[in-house]
């Protein structure tokens, strides 16, 4: 499932399409997606203009001018891809021309004034949307429990200390947990804690202190360098303009089990390859030499 750079690096490239940008046509190819699409969806979209495309946690925020605002959740295999002038380029042969040439998977199109078009494709519909009324954010079911964001000032290393005091829960577990940090997944809580040469294993009730300002440190780094790199592409992920992202090339750990651990001096070594372990059903790797 993308996690928080991948839907950082689709938010990024849907800016330029839609922000300040009136949505000429808006269609919904089927009536749900995991959930059902909310009620008069394609024509609660047409005719709004988009004031801002931003990210929270996992999810693409698209605030409308109307004062609703359009979320969308990627799940495991949806991605937002956009096209430049589609309606320019559909050629003469009719006004819904463009349409016709969705792709199976196509469930939402979107046209903006200036003829470009985004398209939600989700050939196994985990993915999913909402429309939050007006003023209701904050309130919404889907944003209201979530955690400060880790690349915010609020995710620091008093704060964490705070909340991971007497928890006796794993520290992986607790970075997963997004009431406690949201949008860090499986992948970047492996790759954080690598970093900041911390145990997937040890209990989050001894992070507080020192610890918890490595990890702080070893988060923020990692989602960075992630952004910047556009994210990991595995299995479906792709940009908006269907490039790959390839972060996925500098991961220290995850999915790299049996392999010399990149950081230890005796690398090679029995005690410093990567090992996997199983934790709450999902994969966990780290190097029992470096993470302590």
């Amino acid at each position: 499932m993308p996690e928080l750079p991948e839907v950082e690096t689709v938010v990024r490239g849907l800016r330029p399409a839609l922000e300040g940008k009136r949505i000429l046509r808006a269609e919904a190819r089927r009536p749900d997606l995991r959930f059902p699409l909310p009620v008069r969806f394609a024509e609660r979209l047409t005719g709004r203009r988009v004031v801002e495309v931003v990210r929270r946690a996992k999810y693409v925020l698209v605030r409308l001018d109307n004062g609703e605002t359009w979320l969308a959740h990627l799940g495991m295999s949806g991605r937002f891809t956009v096209s430049p002038g589609a309606r320019a380029s559909a050629g003469q042969a009719g006004h819904n021309s463009g349409w016709a040439m969705a792709e199976k998977h196509d469930h939402v199109l979107v046209e903006t004034e200036d003829g470009d078009r985004v398209v939600f494709n989700d050939p196994r519909r985990f993915g999913y949307m909402d429309l939050i009324p007006v003023g209701g954010e904050a309130e919404s079911a889907h944003l209201r429990t979530l955690g400060p964001e880790p690349l915010s000032e609020m995710f620091s290393a008093a704060y964490l200390s705070d909340i991971l005091r007497g928890r006796r829960t794993p520290v992986k577990s607790a970075l997963l947990d997004q009431r406690i940090v949201a949008g860090i997944g499986n992948i970047y809580a492996c790759e954080a804690l690598w970093r900041a040469g911390i145990s997937p294993r040890r209990s989050a009730r001894t992070i507080p202190g020192r610890r918890a300002v490595r990890l702080v440190e070893g988060v923020k780094s990692v989602l960075a360098d992630a952004i910047a790199a556009g994210g990991s592409s595995l299995r479906d992920y792709v940009h908006t303009d269907g490039e790959l992202g390839y972060f996925q090339h500098n991961w220290a750990v995850y999915g790299r089990e049996g392999e010399p651990c990149p950081a230890c001096p005796e690398s090679g070594s029995p005690g410093c390859r990567i090992r996997r372990v199983v934790q709450s059903g999902r994969s966990t790797f780290y190097c029992p030499s470096r993470q302590r």
